[in-house]
């Protein structure tokens, strides 16, 4: 029960983007189509998950004065390898998301779920953590990605919906981020608040 606990934490409760805020950079720059919010979320899940895993693993054996230092070490392999992969498999993809995928050795949501979870817990645990983590930086991601799209663009993952001369252009554009952000965060509240 402990490790669906761990899972469905980082879905919505400690939700990474819509309740903790944490991560927000790749969030308004990539999110401007559905696409390349869908290639972050992957990349993201892929170092946060394998990070977790690798932290929880070696936490016994790491001094705790250089553990940072050894966290950015991890994370940074495997953003590298995330990133040759992308490279690799698809060009063009990586091209959009340009910078950003590298600059996801100092995501706040990778170096903060090492420190404050994987850091501290077993593997199984640290690896369900970094999945339920992923899954909510992918679901809001995406959801980000399809209604800035939707609105700025009048397509979905390239599929052209209605005509451009419909679209508000400025929803692909930064503001379009923080006002899906903001709408996204007062539906959430709104769904939390008829619960209760």
């Amino acid at each position: 029960m402990s490790l669906l606990k761990e899972l469905n934490r980082g879905i919505i409760a400690e939700n990474p983007v819509l309740r903790l805020m944490i991560g927000l950079c790749p969030v308004l720059a990539v999110s401007n189509n559905a696409v390349n919010a869908l290639g972050m979320s992957f990349a993201v899940a892929f170092v946060l998950i394998l990070s977790n895993l690798v932290v929880s693993l070696l936490r016994k054996v790491i001094p705790d004065e250089i553990r940072i230092p050894i966290f950015i070490i991890i994370i940074s392999t495997f953003v590298t390898i995330s990133d040759y992969i992308m490279k690799a498999y698809f060009p063009a993809l990586s091209a959009s998301l340009g910078v950003f995928v590298p600059l996801i050795v100092v995501n706040c949501i990778i170096l903060g779920r090492a420190e404050a979870f994987a850091y501290k817990n077993p593997v199984l645990s640290s690896v369900m953590d970094g999945i339920g983590m992923s899954l909510g930086f992918a679901l809001a991601l995406v959801s980000i990605g399809v209604i800035r799209e939707l609105l700025g663009a009048g397509s979905v993952f390239g599929f052209q919906l209605f005509s451009q001369a419909y679209a508000a252009t400025i929803m692909i554009l930064p503001p379009g981020a923080f006002i899906t952000i903001g709408i996204l965060m007062a539906a959430l509240n709104k769904m939390e608040n008829k619960v209760l």
